[in-house]
């Protein structure tokens, strides 16, 4: 287990990587324009012209939920300050099973998924979320 100084940094040098303009342009548009209600509608757009953002926004947060699963981060300090990764998550969570069966992985996305089944009240919070989502997918419909 990782100490609370090496814990921090860590987090801090993934804050970092949030910063960067290519991460909060692919951030920005998976939050806002990212409503998949099937696996195909994932496949689809990881193909077309924004299949980049989607890349680089699962795989950031898959990075760093290796971090945490594996103990490099507490997962309680996580917690305190990774919220978005539930964010994430909670747009595939529901097509995770097609979307492994589809892109032929079995693993897919396995370390948020033991993330958000570790984080104490990830399911409401990520219902919330959905709810939130929503919202503005119509409002942007």
């Amino acid at each position: 287990m990782a100490t609370p100084y090496e814990s921090a940094e860590l987090i801090l040098r993934l804050y970092d990587l949030r910063r960067e303009a290519k991460m909060r342009e692919a951030r920005d548009w998976y939050t806002l324009q990212f409503h998949p209600s099937s696996a195909q509608d994932v496949k689809d757009i990881v193909h077309g012209e924004h299949g980049v953002n989607v890349r680089m926004v699962l795989g950031y947060w898959e990075t760093a939920a290796s971090l945490v699963v594996h103990d490099a981060i507490s997962p309680e300090m996580f917690h305190d300050t990774g919220g978005e990764a539930l964010g994430v998550f909670c747009k595939v969570e529901h097509l995770l099973d097609d979307l492994r069966e589809l892109v032929g992985t079995p693993d897919y996305l396995k370390n948020l998924r033991k993330l958000a089944d570790g984080w104490p009240g990830a399911a409401e919070r990520m219902a919330h979320l959905r709810e939130m989502f929503r919202e503005l997918a119509s409002d942007g419909a």
